[in-house]
C-alpha cells in the first residue's frame, strides 16, 4: 500500500525539498502552505516527474479554524497518513527583548508552536485510529541553545523540543514514532523572512562558510522516516561542518 505524508511549510526550503525526497520515495503528499501558486506548480511538478498522488490545501497554520476546515475536509482515503512533516515556522526580527517587537513575537509563537499543535492534534488522532505513523518536527539549533537577540525565537524552539519530548511520551502506548529535527545554519527563505525581505542583509548570514541547504535537511527527514519500525530517532542536531554552536561559526 502507498504510504502518505503530510509536509507543512511546503512553499519553499526544507518543506519543498521533502516533497521531493519523499515523492522520488513513493509517497503519495499532502502538501499545506500559504501560497497556493506555488503548491499548485510543486504538485505539477511531482506528479509529472514521479507519478504520485498530490493533495494540496492552502491555509495558514496559525488559524485554527482553517486547520481544521481543511483536515476535516480531506477524503477519508488521505487521512491515512504515515508521516507527519511539521515543517511550518519562521524567525521575525532580531531585537533584545526590550525593543521587541510584539507582532513578530505573536507571529513566531502562533506558527512555530500553535501552529505545529493544531496540525499535530488532528492528525496524532488520524495515525491512533489506523495504528501506525511518524510525527517529524523541524527543530533549531536554537532550540538547544540561546543566543544574543535570539529571545523568542528561541523561546518558540525549545516549546517545539519540549513538545517533541511529551509527544513520544504521550503516544508511546500507541505505537507512534515521534522525532525532533534541529538544524543549524540552512541557506533558505529563513533569514530573507527574519530580516523582513532584506536579501542583502540575508544573505551576508551565510558569508565566509557554506551552510547546508534544504536538501540536506531533507534527506536526514527521510534518513530518520526510513527506520526499521522497531527503530525511532527520538531527537537529531545537524549543523554546516563550519558551524560548531548557534553562535560558533568558522568563516574563512
Amino acid at each position: 500500500m502507498t504510504k502518505i505524508a503530510l509536509i507543512t511549510g511546503a512553499t519553499a526550503g526544507i518543506g519543498e525539498a521533502c516533497a521531493h525526497v519523499f515523492a522520488r520515495e513513493g509517497y503519495n503528499l499532502i502538501l499545506t502552505g500559504r501560497r497556493e501558486d506555488r503548491l499548485e506548480k510543486l504538485a505539477e511538478q511531482l506528479n509529472e516527474t514521479y507519478n504520485v498522488e498530490i493533495a494540496i490545501l492552502s491555509f495558514d497554520v496559525r488559524n485554527r479554524e482553517q486547520v481544521i476546515e481543511n483536515l476535516e475536509g480531506l477524503p477519508e482515503k488521505w487521512k491515512l497518513v504515515d508521516v507527519l512533516i511539521n515543517n511550518a515556522g519562521l524567525s521575525q526580527g532580531l531585537d533584545p527583548i526590550q525593543n521587541g517587537n510584539v507582532d513578530d513575537w505573536e507571529t513566531m509563537i502562533d506558527t512555530n508552536i500553535k501552529g505545529l499543535l493544531y496540525v499535530s492534534r488532528m492528525v496524532s488522532n488520524w495515525m491512533i485510529a489506523s495504528g501506525r505513523g511518524h510525527i517529524i518536527n523541524l527543530g533549531s539549533i536554537a532550540g538547544k541553545e540561546v543566543y544574543l537577540n535570539g529571545n523568542v525565537y528561541c523561546a518558540t524552539k525549545h516549546a517545539v523540543d519540549a513538545l517533541n519530548k511529551g509527544m513520544r511520551i504521550d503516544l508511546l502506548p500507541h505505537g507512534i514514532k515521534v522525532t525532533a529535527i534541529h538544524p543549524g545554519a540552512v541557506e533558505t527563505e529563513f533569514s530573507e523572512v527574519r530580516f523582513k525581505g532584506d536579501k542583502e542583509r540575508a544573505k551576508k548570514v551565510y558569508d565566509g562558510f557554506e551552510p547546508l541547504v534544504a536538501q540536506d535537511v531533507a534527506e536526514t527527514i527521510w534518513f530518520v522516516a526510513s527506520r526499521p519500525a522497531h527503530v525511532n530517532i527520538n531527537d537529531l542536531v545537524i549543523m554546516p561542518t563550519a558551524q560548531a554552536t548557534a553562535v560558533n561559526i568558522y568563516r574563512k
